[in-house]
């Protein structure tokens, strides 16, 4: 399946069946469940959340799609426009995902805010504005 994509400065009130709406000013894409259930599937756009490739003509995210709160609990991956499905993940691997993706939030926050100190005591000493 093809999902074809639409850059947008907002994301619509009613989503089309096989596009991916990306607002690059709200870092948010969005789009219908692949599976065709008709949910609606948001994918933020952040370090510690989805990333968005763009290379001209075509569109991937990273890291997969799970749609675990959704009945269809659809899994698949979006590479170059395609919809590309992956395996259904047991309650454990879910749970277990959940986990390493809080773990890696807070990691990613932790290293940040030390970066943020670095950068306060660097600019106190250079009395950098």
């Amino acid at each position: 399946m093809k999902m074809n994509y639409k850059f947008v400065d907002f994301i619509p009130d009613n989503l089309e069946q096989g596009y991916i709406y990306i607002s690059l000013e709200y870092n948010t894409a969005i789009h219908k469940c692949a599976c065709g259930c008709g949910e609606e599937v948001v994918t933020p756009l952040s370090p510690t959340d989805w990333k968005l490739i763009y290379n001209g003509e075509s569109v991937s995210l990273s890291p997969s799609i799970g749609n675990w709160s959704f009945k269809c609990q659809s899994h698949y991956w979006l590479k170059n426009n395609d919809v590309v499905w992956a395996g259904k993940m047991s309650t454990k691997q879910i749970v277990e995902g959940r986990k390493e993706d809080i773990e890696r939030k807070k990691r990613w926050h932790s290293q940040n805010k030390s970066q943020n100190k670095i950068l306060k005591w660097f600019k106190r000493i250079f009395k950098i504005r």
